[in-house]
């Protein structure tokens, strides 16, 4: 039994997931609606899609099952809660939402009506992520963990608020870089059994003058461009994080990168690098965790999307990925984010046609999104170290 879909926002990222949820064999007829509806009538003619919606609200007062959203970072909260109050399964894209009260309205309604709700967190299926968890248990106690975020405005971010935002692109532009905390933190939790219980956080005042993390012109009143997390987790044990917005990195090589030290083992990755130490000497493991392609990056779908952002779109799937449970429909189809999406598509489908939790389920994301929330406030306070709510480890 297929079910039917809405997607919901029709920008740059919306079209690698809809041609994966076409092409599986469990999802029906699809949907698309965007607040400029020539974007929603182009990806339907692209891709042979069932049509458009003029809008959401129609959307969510259709018959479809459920709705798959790709909107700007900071509504993904307000309409996940309205899509389920609809009675609509939801996949988001990162991150869950911007407020405490936000991500705990989305876990109070999947509680109360069962249900689907799956955060597509790419970094839960992070080549280095799956590689660390297989082997968690030759780490022993791991005491202290690393996850970075480390993509430079200038690398594809410029390109792409503008394509989003407008004319008042760089109002939005300013997002402050603790709000957007799942590709970090979801990497380090994805791997270790536990949560953050409380945060300190510093942030640097952006000096390009651009006007982009400019407080007098940013809707989020934010002037930081990067900030450092250093995060307390339940059981004993730390974790820190890095949302840098400004670096002299190469982003469109590697945006997210892990280290793990344990009592025991450790793992540790850089741009170029992935190695495995233990007492004794350390595995370089880089060809087991290296994604290979699974699209040129001149490909005619990716016209649209800036060429320092297409790396993220074209990475096919590693060696430790373990390839079995997917369908074969997605045998070299369009990849992305070091081979996720294919994974995450697969999450969602099955969470919704079996009624199991997904791994990245609502209790899953709020822990992967509220440590960025409170790290955000805590960098307004100078760095006070604040409590994070936990909202449980959900149904089994």
């Amino acid at each position: 039994m297929t079910f039917s879909l809405g997607i919901v926002g029709a920008g740059q990222f919306a079209g690698s997931f809809s041609k994966l949820f076409q092409l599986h064999p469990d999802v029906g007829d699809i949907h698309v609606t965007d607040l400029r509806p020539e974007r929603a009538r182009a990806l339907v003619d692209a891709q042979g899609l069932a049509g458009t919606f003029p809008d959401v609200e129609r959307m969510l007062d259709s018959p479809l099952d459920a709705v798959a959203v790709f909107t700007q970072r900071w509504t993904h909260g307000p309409l996940v809660a309205a899509a389920l109050d609809a009675g609509k399964h939801v996949y988001s894209a990162v991150p869950m939402a911007i407020t405490v009260e936000e991500v705990a309205a989305i876990v109070d309604r999947v509680r109360r009506t069962g249900l689907t709700y799956v955060m597509g967190e790419t970094s839960h299926y992070n080549p280095a992520v799956v590689y660390v968890r297989q082997r968690l248990a030759e780490l022993g106690q791991v005491f202290y963990a690393e996850g970075d975020y480390v993509h430079d405005m200038d690398l594809g971010f410029y390109d792409a608020y503008r394509f989003s935002g407008g004319e008042g692109w760089k109002s939005t532009a300013s997002y402050p870089p603790m709000l957007y905390p799942t590709h970090a933190v979801g990497g380090v939790l994805g791997a270790l059994p536990t949560h953050a219980t409380s945060v300190s956080c510093i942030g640097t005042p952006d000096r390009r003058g651009d006007g982009v993390f400019d407080r007098e012109v940013s809707r989020f009143d934010n002037d930081v461009s990067n900030a450092t997390a250093l995060f307390e987790l339940a059981g004993g044990g730390s974790m820190r994080t890095n949302e840098f917005r400004r670096v002299g990195y190469p982003s469109h090589l590697k945006e997210s990168r892990f280290r793990f030290f344990g009592t025991e083992a450790s793992f540790e990755q850089t741009v170029s690098q992935s190695v495995w130490m233990d007492k004794q000497g350390f595995t370089d493991v880089t060809d087991l965790l290296e994604a290979r392609p699974s699209l040129a990056e001149d490909d005619p779908s990716l016209a649209g999307v800036s060429p320092a952002l297409r790396a993220a779109f074209v990475s096919g799937t590693a060696p430790v990925h373990d390839r079995s449970r997917l369908p074969d429909s997605f045998t070299g189809a369009p990849n992305g984010h070091e081979g996720a999406h294919h994974f995450l598509v697969d999450d969602f489908v099955r969470a919704v046609t079996t009624r199991t939790p997904a791994p990245v389920d609502a209790w899953t994301a709020a822990r992967y999104t509220l440590p960025g929330i409170v790290a955000h406030e805590s960098m307004r306070r100078g760095g006070e170290r604040l409590p994070i709510p936990d909202h449980g480890d959900g149904p089994a």
